[in-house]
């Protein structure tokens, strides 16, 4: 078996964890470290030294792929962003929830007068 998970009880070998890169030499029989969620690969370390420039090469080949995809996302989204504007303006109901008015209504050119034309506070008579 090839695959194995953490606090599993395996055989004599060296298991390595790639997310960590961390490797457990087992040399007899034990259980590997870690919580259920780690996942350990039973692999010499001369299958690693083969691996290593195996995997570089793969991911030399696929850069330009990778480019190419982050370029295409690019451009969609800024032709996106351009035909989905006109909606999103015709779209606005005018609310901002930044603006508050705590100070009320503002007061017309008649208002703050009693039925008699004077201001409050002014005496007349």
């Amino acid at each position: 078996m090839f695959r194995h998970n953490a606090e599993s009880k395996v055989g004599k070998g060296t298991y390595w964890n790639f997310s960590t890169g961390e490797r457990v030499d087992i040399s007899s029989e034990g259980v590997l470290p870690g919580n259920t969620g780690t996942t350990y690969y039973k692999l010499p370390a001369a299958g690693i030294v083969v691996l290593g420039p195996i995997l570089g090469l793969l991911y030399a080949a696929f850069l330009p792929f990778i480019g190419i995809a982050m370029l295409l996302k690019l451009v969609l989204r800024k032709i996106a962003s351009a035909v989905m504007a006109p909606a999103q303006r015709s779209a606005s109901f005018g609310w901002r929830p930044s603006e508050s008015y705590l100070a009320g209504k503002k007061k017309g050119a008649g208002a703050g007068k009693d039925e008699r034309g004077d201001s409050p506070g002014n005496d007349k008579g």
